[in-house]
């Protein structure tokens, strides 16, 4: 039974907030459903780890960029720049250094979404194992060596899902908007040539409710959880460790 609080609401003065961090302002904006597709496929593509192909896919990116909404066109049009600007050998392997210093070893930079609501903890399993079964309900299995939660392949799972297929996937990306918030203003502090590719994909979700906005206040605060001791290491078949960065939601 919930007891009443004997404890007066707090109040805030006219104009002030509340106490902790707070994301960026990002208005969505307008996007059609074919608009917002679009965008997730092409951050899919240019999120993934920045090899020979990824290099190749931005001419099918630039293609596929005149259509949409100018905020999300210019972001994903200044990565490509800074892809192609780092074509020679030298700039791959520089850009690739960073990616890896970035995504890899930083917790509030993590491209695997269950790691900032469960970080090591048992709980991460589960969160795992609720992505695979999204992923089944819609009629698709995620091949490679990526875990489900890849934030690549849910945009992948996004762009190429319609109908009650694309609320799933929305379902996904929504009750993860918090950990996409963190790396978003992560990859913004440290001015981060990543930082646009993920603002596009904000630019194209619901705006941030309230409680959304906590968890993320919590999670900037605090960092994803952690439970090392007495873990046992699991893996998920057919995601295993040590392989390549492949990885996708495929029917």
């Amino acid at each position: 039974m919930r007891t009443r609080s004997l404890l007066p609401n707090p109040a805030l003065r006219p104009g002030a907030r509340p106490r902790g961090p707070q994301p960026d302002h990002l208005a969505p904006v307008a996007a059609s459903g074919t608009q917002r597709r679009t965008t997730h496929m092409a951050a899919s593509v240019l999120l993934a780890y920045p090899d020979a192909d990824v290099l190749d896919a931005t001419v099918a990116v630039r293609a596929s960029t005149p259509g949409l909404p100018p905020p999300v066109r210019e972001r994903l049009d200044a990565f490509c720049d800074v892809l192609s600007a780092s074509a020679d050998a030298t700039g791959l392997r520089e850009l690739q250094a960073r990616y890896v210093a970035t995504f890899d070893l930083k917790r509030k930079c993590s491209m695997y979404l269950s790691y900032y609501a469960a970080g090591d903890t048992r709980r991460r399993g589960t969160a795992l194992v609720a992505f695979v079964e999204a992923y089944r309900a819609a009629g698709w299995e995620v091949t490679g060596s990526e875990l489900p939660d890849y934030l690549p392949t849910v945009l992948e799972f996004s762009a190429r899902t319609e109908g009650d297929d694309a609320t799933i996937a929305a379902g996904l990306l929504a009750s993860h908007r918090d950990g996409i918030e963190v790396l978003r203003t992560a990859l913004e502090s440290m001015a981060s040539p990543w930082t646009g590719l993920v603002e596009a994909v904000c630019l194209t979700l619901p705006p941030l409710d309230a409680r959304t906005q906590q968890r993320y206040v919590e999670l900037v605060t605090a960092g994803p959880p952690a439970e090392l001791v007495g873990m046992e290491p699991f893996a998920l078949e057919p995601y295993g460790a040590g392989a390549d960065r492949t990885g996708g939601a495929v029917r």
